[in-house]
């Protein structure tokens, strides 16, 4: 059996930010189901991998983690040697600008499009109407943030470098979800932005991640 587990729900953001990881570095794992409807996520046994009651819950043997962005930093770094290298070992000042980016997906992007992914992606599959304010405020905040990533991109093919590295692995999931609603058009009308995105969105290890999702 796998050393590496992840507890979480294919639907999850942050559980496909894991997953992606794992499948871009081609690690064995074993994917164990939380059937959150039933409350898995708020037992006793899912609270000790995740104080939070929410997934993901990432193990690697005995370590527990439980926030995504940690545990792919973790893996990028434990298992540097294997599969895509998601990390910049070059200079300390190369491997500052994929700090940079990575902290521009959490403290800028991560925020208004989780928010416009849950009004118009998540909504509707539950059966919810979409807040129209909500969304018009979280687009104008993330096409200012898409309007920097389309002069950064005319700068380097991907956020961080010329190579793909967690910074853009980490807009994976939320870009998307949006690409299924309206607010493609956010990504479509920069090209460069639309460029990445088209070339993140097909890496072999996402679509192993999508298959999961539709399974």
């Amino acid at each position: 059996m796998a050393a590496i587990k992840v507890h979480g729900i294919p639907m999850s953001t942050a559980t496909r930010r894991v997953l992606a990881c794992l499948y871009e570095k081609e690690l064995d794992f074993q994917f164990v189901p939380v059937n959150m409807a039933a409350g898995e996520h708020k037992s006793e046994n899912f609270l000790a991998l995740n104080p939070f009651g929410q997934v993901p819950a990432f193990e690697d043997g005995d370590l527990k983690l439980f926030e995504s962005r940690a545990a792919t930093r973790y893996l990028a770094h434990e298992y540097a040697d294997k599969g895509t290298q998601l990390l910049i070992t070059g200079s300390n000042k190369e491997a500052a600008v994929l700090d940079l980016w990575t902290e521009v997906e959490g403290q800028r992007f991560n925020a208004p499009a989780s928010a416009v992914g849950w009004e118009l992606f998540y909504k509707p599959f539950f059966g919810m109407m979409p807040d129209a304010d909500v969304v018009e405020e979280n687009e104008t905040q993330l096409g200012k943030v898409l309007d920097v990533y389309e002069t950064r991109l005319t700068q380097s093919k991907y956020l961080a470098s010329d190579n793909f590295t967690l910074a853009d692995l980490y807009h994976i999931p939320n870009i998307q979800n949006l690409l299924a609603t309206p607010a493609k058009k956010l990504f479509e009308s920069r090209p460069h932005v639309s460029a990445w995105v088209k070339e993140i969105t097909a890496r072999p290890a996402w679509s192993k991640v999508l298959a999961m999702q539709k399974q």
